[in-house]
């Protein structure tokens, strides 16, 4: 989705500059655009260097972006009032939200990526207010989580008319665990906590698949009322329904939950059995493959139109054995990783430490269900960086 805030049809120029403020307490903010040291004194931008004025609107951006990634305090070089002598309690509480509002944009989405985009827009628009607007919110948390679920309802409508388009299947965006992937970033850098999704049930492939048959209105109110345990009348402002109308959504949404739902194997079991299927895939044994497999079993693969998968699901244990075999095949000096995907026991396949294959598995019994083999490099970047063992 990609939405730059300099170009975001909902939120202006104008609005922009004016989301910029000296936060209560500091006197100075600095930032570095295109190797340019900039710093913002008492609200008047100017390059550290020549202390020239600095009046591109990139800089600006720039500063909402990081405050709203990671919190000015976090991201930026500050230096309190004198008069004051700290920083606003108010901007540690604001950006204390984050890690609750991408949690809840990517059970919503089913894209990481999308759920990044929604917090800043959601930030962007809190530092968009004048001072005295945001004061006069009671609950910024709960102003907060209003605005991402709105901004989340919009895109679950357009997304449709996306995914029509799209080429071949759209699976959600697998997870990593993070405590798996510890080196984090390039560079060294960890993964800051608050770009954390929580892994629970709430966050399976098997789950969100199911979400993905949901309408919008359905999918918000059941996540904000049963996952993140919002009243009716809460849902009702965020939906622009009747509290009665949103409990009805949120009974429908159960329905298909439970209409989808197999008994699931135990975590032990279900890791032995992607182990399993692993040690079948690396010797190339088909027999095994197909064993391991309900005879009904079905293979889904989202390349998204940028490398070779299936168009279509493969339906039959036999054919997702075959097309798993086939990966190995087209794709030469494969490394496959157990990792944990979504919360649940997955695999990794990866060329010269790059990865290009995560497979997600639903393990109902002692057999596999279903397999969601997520192809497209856009969706996989998460997934690179890591130890490779």
């Amino acid at each position: 989705m990609g939405m730059d805030i300099a170009r975001s049809s909902l939120l202006n120029l104008s609005a922009v500059s004016t989301a910029i403020r000296m936060p209560a307490g500091v006197a100075e903010l600095s930032c570095v655009l295109d190797g340019v040291s900039v710093v913002r004194r008492h609200n008047g931008w100017e390059c550290e260097a020549t202390r020239q004025p600095h009046s591109s609107v990139r800089c600006l951006v720039e500063l909402v972006r990081a405050a709203a990634t990671k919190g000015v305090v976090d991201t930026m070089t500050t230096r309190s009032e004198p008069e004051h002598g700290r920083p606003d309690p108010g901007l540690s509480a604001i950006m204390s939200e984050r890690r609750q509002l991408i949690n809840l944009a990517y059970r919503l989405l089913g894209s990481l990526a999308d759920a990044e985009d929604v917090v800043q827009e959601t930030y962007a628009r809190w530092y968009a207010m004048s001072r005295q607007q945001q004061e006069a919110i009671e609950s910024p948390g709960a102003w907060l989580t209003k605005v991402a679920s709105r901004v989340c309802l919009d895109l679950l409508g357009s997304a449709r008319a996306r995914r029509e388009r799209y080429v071949g299947e759209w699976i959600p965006e697998p997870l990593p665990d993070h405590a798996e992937w510890i080196s984090g970033r390039p560079g060294g850098t960890t993964v800051d906590p608050a770009d954390r999704v929580t892994l629970d049930e709430s966050v399976s492939m098997a789950f969100l698949v199911v979400l993905e048959s949901m309408t919008p209105a359905e999918r918000v109110a059941f996540i904000l009322h049963d996952v993140f345990c919002h009243s009716f009348a809460e849902v009702a402002e965020i939906v622009g329904r009747t509290p009665a109308a949103c409990r009805q959504l949120a009974s429908s949404a159960r329905r298909r939950i439970r209409a989808s739902r197999a008994p699931t194997a135990p975590a032990a079991q279900q890791a032995g059995i992607v182990r399993d299927f692993k040690q079948a895939w690396e010797a190339k044994d088909i027999d095994a493959l197909i064993g391991l497999l309900d005879p009904d079993a079905t293979g889904i693969a989202d390349g998204g139109g940028l490398v070779s998968a299936v168009l279509r699901p493969i339906e039959g244990g036999e054919q997702v054995a075959r097309y798993a075999l086939d990966i190995v095949g087209r794709v030469p000096n494969l490394t496959i990783l157990e990792r944990r995907v979504n919360g649940q026991p997955g695999l990794v396949a990866q060329q010269d430490g790059v990865t290009v294959v995560v497979m997600a598995f639903d393990v109902a019994g002692d057999r596999i269900k279903h397999i969601w083999a997520v192809r497209n490099p856009e969706k996989l970047r998460p997934w690179t960086v890591g130890p490779q063992h």
